[in-house]
């Protein structure tokens, strides 16, 4: 990897320090020779210039002041020097023209890479005369480098004004493809920008919704984590915590960093490291032996084989993230490992170079040579193993030389600008450009599965195309994982649990959206899905089921036929039927008998059919409401109950006038002979026939579907329509059974022939009875059983004006003969 992926946020500052010192004075439009001039490690003269910057040195932890070799960026020079040694000694692609290079080391500073930028653009000699203009022409026609974000935003605001293409192999951070800053820049790898999309869309497909994140202190990592959490905010994802370092910070705190870890729920962490932080954290990882974390990692170190040698412990085990698609350049390889030509050089840097290459020193080293082998200069790499002969980054080198040869393709044309041009290297790899300066955004996604022999295995296990739809950029293959720990489940990494079906979440006070309590639904609501923000309400004909995760339909309540309650007042019904045609069999049968006769039989017979549709019409209350049986029930109620107490009224008043046509001089009978009984009949029958006429023609009673009588049945009853129609045929009713109970009352003590008065006074009391307390019942009743009172009632008062009239009629026909004539009749009292 390379030495400092990204630089720290402090080389911005020193950057504008720099501009001020170069540029600020705005008279001053001479070139000056400020310090001492900077020599290219690598040089060759050609028609076209290319500059390249890598670091070849690096300084380590918490040293600055100490550099270490870097052979990542000797691998990249080599690279870099591969594509252009195969251009010149190409007859198709720059035929007669030859690609010469100044290549730097920066030494991972981003002062000295900014120094060495103006040195690529403006040279390094010596003015003759300080008074000589800034006229000069750039020296490179493109540069190569730098590896990390932060030194390439500072060395690209430098080319800037010289409008000198600067393309890059590995910086990512996606403020780089701000053109309005940056508009030299280009890169050969994916921006940042898809990256931390990527891994948000990782995360969010293994459902790992509470996470940790550590970040590099530079401008990828900061720029990287505030892309991811934006994206991981839109899927539901939560960070228990955000932690940056660099590994120049104090050991102190990386320590707090471990102890956060330590303290944290999550168990899945996101790694947005450079190289050499990572191989920071590592070590303070190890030290802890901090496992059982599942690591998400950045391109940056997930297929580093370098960081996968130093996890002796096994901490990164089953680690998964994104990497650049793997790559193979023909006859790269062996470039790269011949370092014989570099050993020819004069320059003072690679006796360093082959002393550690080699693990040896030559005599006119100026280090102790201690116990270390004497160096030859005629060293074999074979069975070298170490990071310069490791290829496992050959993807990175692939876009080294990528870069080399897209300038290439812009000499062919020099009208052509590098971001319109498109062609294809000899793998068959496409290169271009968008309009940012980006490549096409790749990744293969990888995991790390241990091997028997302790050896990590890179194992490729899905792709990710940003070019591809939304529902598609993230395509997972059939291969089995290995997780943290060798496990093969998947794990855990959640604030709180998935809510089941038949709860809601509630967010916990104080906490992220991700960390909540699972409330169950209230009745009449359900959720059928898992995580459900919200319990929906049943549509009226339906109820929550016990798991409250379905609705499921109410029963309908109706007073049916099937139930105990219906089949008893079908029962009572019918007996009232029965018994009514068997007195009116009775009556008829002896009809001439002086009983019968003496208190007008057609009046009788009358009332006993009233009585029969009476009982009958209780039957129209009992089964399911149709607009029907609602319309028929009180209608046939109504008129049937006037029509029995218009019979019962007419037998009052024929005994009133009975009474007043025995007093001498009296002829009341005749006006109030059998015609005018009928007809007095039919006119209050009559009214109520109007009244309910009305009723239905103005707003009748139909079938409804009460849902706030109970919240687990649908109660199916009759609504009465209009209130006033259904209580001006009671109050009718009741007005006439009031009439008939005074007229009877007043009647009961006139002389014994007449005595039917008494039980009609009886009957009349218990109809009056019945109804009053019926009102008080049948508004608190319930459902179904405000109709069951609604049927007592009519049998009730039905029951007593057929035993109060006619059962004691039916005594003396049946059982006491001899007391059924016109004698007895006459006399002074008629015994029972």
């Amino acid at each position: 990897m390379t030495s400092t992926h990204r630089g720290p946020e402090k080389g911005c500052l020193l950057l504008q320090l720099l501009l001020v010192a170069s540029f600020s004075q705005a008279e001053e439009l001479l070139c000056r020779q400020r310090g001492d001039a900077d020599n290219p490690q690598l040089s060759k003269d050609g028609d076209f210039m290319l500059g390249g910057i890598f670091s070849f040195h690096s300084s380590w932890i918490n040293r600055q002041d100490s550099y270490t070799l870097n052979f990542r960026g000797f691998q990249y020079s080599q690279a870099m020097l591969f594509a252009i040694e195969e251009i010149n000694n190409s007859t198709e692609l720059l035929p007669g023209i030859s690609l010469g290079y100044k290549i730097y080391d920066v030494c991972g500073s981003i002062a000295r890479g900014v120094r060495v930028t103006l040195a690529l653009t403006n040279g390094n000699e010596i003015l003759s005369s300080l008074s000589a203009p800034c006229t000069r022409p750039a020296q490179v026609q493109a540069i190569m480098g730098e590896t990390s974000s932060s030194p390439c935003m500072a060395i690209a605001t430098v080319i800037g004004p010289f409008h000198i293409p600067m393309i890059s192999h590995f910086a990512t951070c996606a403020c780089l493809s701000d053109k309005t800053k940056y508009p030299s820049f280009l890169r050969t790898i994916p921006s940042d920008y898809y990256q931390s999309r990527a891994l948000a869309q990782l995360v969010k497909h293994f459902g790992w919704t509470w996470v940790g994140a550590i970040r590099t202190n530079d401008d990828y990592g900061n720029n990287g984590i505030a892309i991811f959490t934006e994206t991981a905010q839109h899927l539901g994802i939560c960070l228990e915590y955000s932690v940056s370092f660099f590994r120049t910070d104090p050991p102190e705190k990386i320590q707090k960093i471990i102890y956060m870890i330590k303290a944290s729920t999550s168990k899945v962490i996101v790694a947005f490291l450079s190289h050499m932080d990572m191989d920071v954290l590592i070590h303070e990882l190890s030290n802890h032996n901090l496992t059982g974390y599942q690591w998400v990692g950045s391109e940056s170190w997930i297929f580093d084989s370098q960081i996968a040698a130093m996890d002796i412990n096994h901490i990164l085990d089953g680690a998964i993230g994104l990497s650049i698609p793997k790559a193979h350049v023909s006859g790269m390889r062996e470039f790269m490992l011949d370092v014989k030509p570099l050993n020819s050089s004069s320059n003072e840097m690679f006796p360093e170079f082959w002393e550690t290459l080699f693990n040896c020193k030559f005599k006119q080293s100026k280090s102790s040579p201690g116990n270390q082998r004497e160096c030859t200069g005629h060293e074999d790499l074979t069975g070298v193993q170490n990071s310069f002969t490791d290829m496992s980054l050959m993807p990175i080198f692939n876009n080294v030389y990528k870069g080399v040869y897209a300038v290439a393709h812009v000499q062919l044309d020099p009208f052509t600008h590098i971001k319109n041009i498109q062609f294809k290297t000899k793998e068959g790899d496409e290169v271009y450009f968008d309009e940012n300066g980006d490549p096409a955004a790749k990744y293969e996604i990888i995991n790390w599965q241990p091997t028997e022999h302790g050896i990590v295995d890179f194992v490729t296990v899905g792709l990710y195309d940003a070019s591809l739809p939304a529902d598609k950029q993230l395509n997972l293959q059939n291969k089995s994982l290995i997780w943290a720990q060798n496990s093969q489940q998947v794990p855990l990494s959640v604030c709180s649990e998935k809510c089941p079906p038949g709860t809601r979440k509630v967010l916990q006070k104080g906490k992220p959206v991700c960390c909540y309590d699972c409330i169950r639904c209230a009745e009449g609501e359900i959720s059928n899905i898992t995580d459900s923000i919200t319990c929906v309400r049943c549509h009226p004909e339906f109820w929550s089921n016990e798991r409250r995760d379905a609705c499921v339909k109410k029963e309908a309540e109706f007073l049916s036929y099937e139930e105990i309650m219906g089949s008893l007042l079908t029962a009572a019904s019918l007996f009232g039927t029965c018994i009514t045609a068997v007195v009116a069999f009775i009556f008829f049968r002896y009809r001439k008998t002086p009983i019968v006769r003496a208190n007008n039989s057609e009046l009788s017979f009358l009332l006993l059919f009233s009585l029969t549709l009476c009982f009958l019409c209780s039957l129209t209350f009992i089964g399911r409401p149709s607009e029907w049986s609602c319309m028929l029930r009180h209608t046939a109620f109504g008129i049937t109950f006037v029509l029995c107490i218009s019979c019962v009224l007419g037998k009052t008043i024929v005994v009133l006038m009975a009474f007043r046509a025995t007093l001498p001089g009296s002829n009341v009978m005749k006006w109030f002979g059998p015609a005018q009984q009928k007809l007095s009949v039919v006119g209050f029958t009559l009214i109520q026939v109007i009244i309910c006429i009305l009723w239905l023609t103005i707003s009748p009673p139909f079938p409804f579907k009460n849902f706030d009588e109970s919240k687990h049945k649908i109660i199916l009853e009759c609504a009465l329509g209009s209130a006033i129609g259904f209580w001006a045929v009671l109050g009718y009713i009741g007005l006439l059974a009031m009439l008939c109970f005074i007229l009877a009352f007043l009647a009961r003590k006139l002389p014994d022939n007449f005595n039917e008065a008494k039980f009609i006074t009886f009957s009349m009391l218990i109809f009056c009875a019945v109804w009053i307390t019926f009102i008080p019942a049948y508004v608190s009743s319930p459902g179904k059983f405000s109709v069951a009172v609604e049927i007592f009632a009519i049998l009730a008062s039905s029951f007593g004006l057929l035993f109060c009239i006619f059962i004691p009629k039916c005594y003396i026909i049946l059982l006491k003969p001899e007391k059924n004539t016109k004698k007895n009749m006459m006399g002074k009292e008629m015994p029972l």
